[in-house]
């Protein structure tokens, strides 16, 4: 994968997809955005939502779109394509194209996630602290 520097804005950062990667990028972009209100921002290179801390994000890559979780790991049983890997209990869903994910779900996983962030703080922080 090229490195290239960080998009200036989310909005660039779509801006700057083609084809199906930017399809995706926009329904998923639009599904979170109707189910919470999240600060929406750039960072290590692509769509990081917070509420508390973090709570997903969205990386189109080259040939997949990641949908990643903080505390992921807890939401498994409303989507068992959230596979695990990394600290913070993260686990994310890889779509490729011709791949979706149902708006009912992707909303559920987002409302349940904020309520996680909520509930139990900033991921980062709460491990840090551990």
């Amino acid at each position: 994968m090229k490195k290239t520097p960080p998009a200036a804005s989310p909005d660039a950062y779509v801006a700057a997809l083609t084809g199906w990667r930017r399809e995706g990028v926009e329904a998923l972009r639009a599904a979170v955005r109707a189910a919470a209100s999240l600060d929406e921002v750039i960072k290590w290179g692509h769509l990081v939502y917070f509420a508390h801390g973090p709570v997903l994000l969205i990386r189109a890559e080259e040939a997949r779109l990641l949908l990643g979780f903080w505390r992921g790991q807890r939401l498994r049983a409303l989507e068992p394509r959230l596979r695990p890997g990394g600290k913070y209990e993260m686990a994310s869903i890889e779509l490729r194209e011709g791949m979706a994910l149902e708006g009912e779900i992707l909303r559920r996983l987002v409302a349940e996630a904020v309520q996680l962030d909520e509930r139990l703080g900033d991921p980062t922080r709460v491990a840090r602290a551990t």
